[in-house]
């Protein structure tokens, strides 16, 4: 029966190499401790980053509503040729936009018109200060800024964001259309003072 034995000895070297494939194929304790340690440090390094990136994402956002608003307000003004304020609670961490009319006698007064529609900045984005130009810094009232109906805004600049050293600075110009934006606080003295160069 040497085909009995032939096949038997087949059968045996095929279980013995099929045993070693299976011994390799396996990972031992210190390979996969290695490997979670690994992924661990990788997470630890990665999560601050990624709440940097989330909270980054969402003061980008806000600040591109508030700039939208902004252009969108501005426009209106001269559009329905009337002179709007936007008006900033910075405690309560709002603001809103509402359209003025002269007082029928003749102060120079204006009489604030209709209902308002409230925007709050998002998540724990909150508005830092808002800075007229000659009045300083106002970070706990209620700050005007005004739009008149020739298209003129005053100058002021505004703070966002969750502290001073995670701020976007808006700039408002009284004369130019455009909204300047800085991905850092920026105080309106060092601008006004010249030792601030733009971006």
């Amino acid at each position: 029966m040497p085909c009995t034995e032939r096949t038997g000895a087949l059968i045996q070297e095929r279980r013995f190499l099929f045993r070693i494939k299976d011994n390799d194929a396996a990972y031992t304790l210190i390979e996969l401790t290695v490997v979670v340690f690994l992924i661990g440090i990788m997470l630890a390094l990665a999560v601050p980053r990624i709440q940097d990136s989330f909270l980054s994402d969402d003061l980008k956002t806000a600040t591109r509503r508030l700039i939208g608003r902004i252009r969108e307000y501005r426009v209106q003004a001269v559009q329905e040729q009337k002179d709007y304020q936007l008006h900033f609670d910075i405690e309560s961490n709002e603001y809103w936009w509402e359209g003025l009319s002269p007082k029928k006698d003749s102060t120079t007064e204006k009489k604030v018109q209709g209902g308002r529609k409230v925007f709050t900045l998002p998540g724990n984005i909150r508005i830092l200060d808002v800075q007229l130009q000659g009045s300083g810094k106002e970070s706990m009232d209620n700050v005007i800024v005004r739009f008149t109906k020739k298209g003129y805004v005053e100058p002021a600049v505004i703070h966002i964001g969750t502290k001073a050293d995670n701020a976007h600075t808006i700039v408002l110009s009284p004369f130019l259309s455009t909204v300047k934006t800085y991905d850092e606080y920026i105080d309106i003295d060092s601008m006004e003072s010249g030792s601030f160069s733009s971006q």
